[in-house]
């Protein structure tokens, strides 16, 4: 039996469900995608994941990087989540710390962890595909020299949140 437990506490915006729904969308392109590889025999599958999501995620970060100070971790929450904006409606985030040397959030809702489960993956499965997704911050977070990216527990694990943490860099 399923050790996760993701249910969205705020179902009552369409517009919030459609965004999830598109991130869920998001997800299945990931396990299937993931699927194909495995059953073709592709040696190096979940290396090869690892990478493409990082590199999606420097991608995003460089953009990131254009439009914010990247010294200032209290700046760096305009675009990774948007203050009043949608991402954190969507993923029920909540700020648990904010200055300028660090700044962590919980998740406590994910849609990707909601359509692997619809797919019917195991918490094995799941556990891996979030991780891989994960891979996207972590490609984020290394385009800015100043701060380094740390994930804590997931709801992928069976946590009730998904512990995201941004700290200064002290090198």
């Amino acid at each position: 039996m399923s050790k996760i437990v993701n249910q969205a506490a705020h179902t009552d915006n369409d517009k919030i469900n459609a965004l999830r729904d598109a991130f869920g969308h998001r997800a299945m392109w990931l396990y299937f995608l993931v699927s194909e590889m495995r059953k073709a025999g592709v040696e190096g599958w979940k290396d090869i994941a690892y990478r493409a999501t990082f590199r999606c995620g420097c991608f995003q970060g460089e953009g990131f990087k254009e439009l914010i100070d990247g010294e200032d971790l209290s700046a760096f929450e305009t675009e990774f989540a948007e203050p009043n904006g949608n991402g954190r409606k969507i993923f029920e985030m909540e700020e648990v710390h904010k200055d300028s040397e660090h700044y962590y959030l919980d998740f406590h809702y994910c849609p990707l962890v909601e359509a692997w489960q619809k797919l019917g993956c195991t918490d094995e499965e799941i556990d891996v595909l979030c991780d891989i997704a994960m891979n996207g911050d972590r490609g984020i977070a290394s385009v800015f020299d100043d701060f380094v990216f740390t994930l804590g527990r997931t709801i992928a694990q069976g946590h009730s949140c998904c512990e995201i943490r941004f700290d200064k860099n002290k090198e």
